[in-house]
């Protein structure tokens, strides 16, 4: 179900209303139904998969807990193949197939390619992988204790606000809410609506509208002049922003509602003056599950410098691998290790140069980067750069794209996204509260939800981190 359809406008009332109406021993089985059906609105086969991980980690976390020694490794080790295992074989197994053939045809083993595995990769499965493991390695840990209430731990798994695009919680972070009493609370109840309407107005208002000039540009790069691919360049790093924090601001205000605090995912990268910086401000959830999970254990900052970097890069190839099967997202990954590589080495230089340079030496190079992640593939990415560096003058120059994009969606969306980094720029970036809250508030919500209404794109377009 997707957070910008017709359904989940009357999912979500029905949820909120029927939580705080039912006994508190009950309400854990009916956001865990509730979850079911939402997650089933997608692919419901699918929700055997799910089923068949939490059966798993929750058994291995009991196991765990139990035994000593290696034995505690070993259901570690089971539950970590497990989720893995059905990562790879849903999302990796074509892209491997794909390599393989490759390699047999240019060693002249094999001309015959390998058929690939017609089936879908199902919505959120690399985020709630990432959830699921993340509890049986605090287990293991001892920082978590195993949860011996089989509903509470599939709710921790499958919470319906977070469950197709996280954040990425940890078990320490929210399973103790799931036991919680929450009464309600109008000030919350309040904020969770606040953050919710300005996560609609991110994706509705400016993501998807600027996502046609995207759209039309990356397309056909070379028709279109160097300046047009250079707007398309800044849009689709405006786009992917406004749609991801969208969709948290959405996850985080629903689950608000209801007197749960989920992690705050962004926190306005894109006034960062370091690339290190915006990985600290970008999708938190993902880069503080990497930190903890794949770059300490490797040996963090630990060791000599050039181990350091070689922990550095394999986090970023890693990371980008995980956002999709291609070795675009490698290369994105890539490109992002070797920016914070650059500024680890030279960090006495940058930090002479003033903040501003900085900032706007930061958004390029992230905007350069993504365009691996939006590329289709090579060849897409590529064309995209030739245009950018030769259309100067084989095209004629336009703020427009013709009947796709006129003159007045120009205007609206750079209004709009002027708007947006103004209201997040004076806010604090948590819950977008305001000093003067409730005076400022009333006009703010009527705003947006004016502005929503009236300009909004209403299509039903999926969410970009869906897919991953």
């Amino acid at each position: 179900m997707l957070f910008n359809s017709s359904e989940f406008l009357l999912f979500f009332p029905i949820v909120t209303l029927l939580y705080f109406i039912l006994p508190h021993k009950l309400r854990w089985l009916h956001l865990l139904v509730s979850s079911c059906v939402f997650y089933c609105a997608f692919i419901p086969v699918y929700i055997s998969i799910l089923f068949l991980t939490i059966v798993i980690d929750y058994l291995a976390g009991i196991y765990i807990d139990k035994n000593q020694g290696r034995t505690r490794k070993v259901f570690l080790i089971v539950s970590l193949i497990t989720n893995i295992g059905i990562l790879c074989v849903f999302k990796y197994n074509n892209f491997f197939i794909d390599n393989v053939t490759a390699i047999l045809q240019a060693l002249s083993i094999n001309r015959t390619p390998i058929s690939h595995w017609n089936i879908l990769l199902p919505l959120g499965l690399s985020f709630h992988t990432f959830q699921a493991m993340s509890y049986t390695i605090e287990v293991y840990k001892g920082k978590q204790k195993p949860q011996r209430h089989f509903g509470i731990y599939a709710l921790y798994v499958m919470f319906y606000p977070q469950l197709v695009a996280g954040p990425i919680e940890r078990p320490q972070n929210v399973m103790h809410q799931y036991l919680e009493r929450h009464r309600f609370n109008p000030e919350m109840f309040l904020d969770g609506l606040r953050l919710m309407l300005w996560g609609f107005f991110k994706k509705l208002v400016i993501a998807d509208r600027i996502s046609v000039y995207v759209n039309v540009i990356y397309d056909n790069p070379s028709q279109y002049h160097s300046l047009n691919v250079a707007i398309a360049m800044v849009f689709f790093a405006i786009q992917i922003y406004c749609d991801f924090s969208g969709y948290t601001d959405i996850a985080r205000g629903a689950a608000r509602t209801m007197g749960f605090n989920l992690m705050q995912n962004f926190n306005r990268p894109y006034q960062s003056v370091s690339v290190t910086e915006f990985w600290s401000r970008w999708h938190i959830s993902l880069s503080t599950w990497f930190r903890d999970y794949l770059y300490i254990p490797l040996g963090g900052n630990r060791g000599s410098r050039f181990r350091n970097y070689i922990n550095l890069a394999i986090v970023f190839m890693v990371s980008g691998l995980w956002h999709g099967a291609s070795w675009t997202f490698v290369v994105w990954g890539a490109l992002h290790g070797l920016y914070v590589i650059t500024e680890r080495v030279g960090s006495k230089f940058f930090e002479k140069i003033p903040s501003l340079i900085r900032y706007v030496v930061t958004f390029i190079l992230v905007c350069l980067a993504w365009v691996f992640f939006r590329a289709a593939d090579f060849h897409q990415a590529t064309a995209i750069f030739h245009s950018l560096i030769t259309n100067f003058h084989n095209v004629p120059f336009a703020w427009f794209v013709g009947t796709h994009f006129g003159k007045h969606s120009m205007m609206l969306s750079v209004l709009f996204i002027g708007f947006m980094l103004m209201l997040e720029k004076f806010t604090k970036p948590e819950l977008l509260e305001f000093n003067n809250k409730k005076f400022v508030d009333i006009i703010f919500c009527s705003l947006v939800l004016t502005l929503i209404i009236c300009f909004g794109i209403f299509t039903n377009s999926s969410f970009i981190y869906f897919q991953f």
